[in-house]
């Protein structure tokens, strides 16, 4: 409607004196409060990415220990310096490429990932990471978060990656753009809650991704992480079939897809120290996902969406 459709039924033209009380404005309220709800909107979103810093962890610095066999660093122990060769390798890779699903193979590097938590099994698979000094990535889930999440803390001060996994682990590309937004920004705020940075690593439950999601995750500067190898350890295969599915795979640049919650996850937990020992007697070093983008920057032609995802 426009100011010259806003007449009574007798023709009568507005009254000069706006008032925007007056029943025949409706359309100007109408607008107002929409462009007022856009741009808080905009404030929100501009205020959880710049509240939490750009680094993938926010902790104090520590000095690099004595290399341990295999391992990139101990957890913990990344200088300010590295965290923000980190940062900038996130934005660096989201520049020209929206999604990665491994580094461009010229080092002998791995990462190994973990979706779905924290959870009752997270605690474990924690305490053979730090036993075995090995960094990993956490792609958390806030409904999660809601009961786990002082798990949080614990993995940003054992110096692992925490990422985005959504709200309530849903299938982003069955969803409208609106609730594609909440899903990613619920999940940010709750783990800020719990002093997590804001996330600039994304991994899409189910890999169910479309334009739409790319979209509004370059606009979050998120990166969406996918995978090179999938344990299928959420099905519960087996012990030894989690670690084969991991030895076969394993290249130069590769990214490990793994639980810690969503489900039973003791074989994740028997087969994570057999992994470990056998990727680093193959010679191969176990990072962290922004260390594999700093080290080893994926090649745009390289990042083909592992099969059976949703995305598209």
């Amino acid at each position: 409607m426009t100011p010259a459709d806003d007449v009574d039924a007798g023709g009568e033209q507005p009254n000069p004196r706006f008032r925007l009380d007056d029943p025949r404005y409706r359309f100007v309220r109408r607008r107002l409060i929409a462009a007022a709800g856009a741009l808080l909107v905009a404030i929100w979103i501009v205020s959880l990415v710049s509240s939490g810093t750009t680094h993938p962890r926010a902790r104090p610095a520590a000095k690099q220990t004595g290399a341990i066999s295999g391992a990139a660093q101990a957890p913990g122990s990344v200088s300010a310096a590295e965290q923000a060769r980190e940062a900038d390798a996130i934005q660096s890779s989201l520049a020209y490429t929206a999604y990665v699903t491994a580094g461009s193979a010229s080092k002998r590097e791995i990462a190994l990932t973990f979706d779905d938590g924290p959870g009752p099994y997270t605690p474990a698979i924690i305490k053979i990471l730090k036993r075995h000094a090995v960094p990993a990535t956490f792609f958390v889930v806030g409904r999660s978060i809601k009961d786990f999440g002082t798990l949080v803390p614990t993995e940003l001060a054992a110096g692992f990656v925490v990422g985005d996994h959504t709200q309530d682990h849903a299938p982003m590309a069955s969803l409208s753009r609106a609730d594609q937004v909440a899903q990613l920004l619920d999940l940010a705020a709750g783990a800020q809650r719990y002093g997590a940075p804001f996330p600039h690593l994304f991994r899409p439950p189910y890999g169910s991704f479309n334009q739409t999601t790319l979209s509004i995750t370059k606009k979050l500067k998120m990166l969406t992480i996918l995978w090179t190898i999938d344990t299928h350890d959420f099905s519960q295969p087996g012990v030894k079939t989690i670690v084969a599915n991991v030895l076969t795979g394993a290249r130069p640049g590769a990214i490990v897809l793994m639980h810690d919650a969503g489900g039973v996850r003791t074989q994740t937990i028997a087969a994570l120290p057999t992994i470990i020992k056998a990727l680093r007697k193959r010679g191969y070093t176990l990072v962290t996902v922004p260390r594999l983008l700093a080290d080893d920057p994926p090649l745009t032609a390289a990042q083909i969406p592992p099969k059976g995802l949703s995305g598209g």
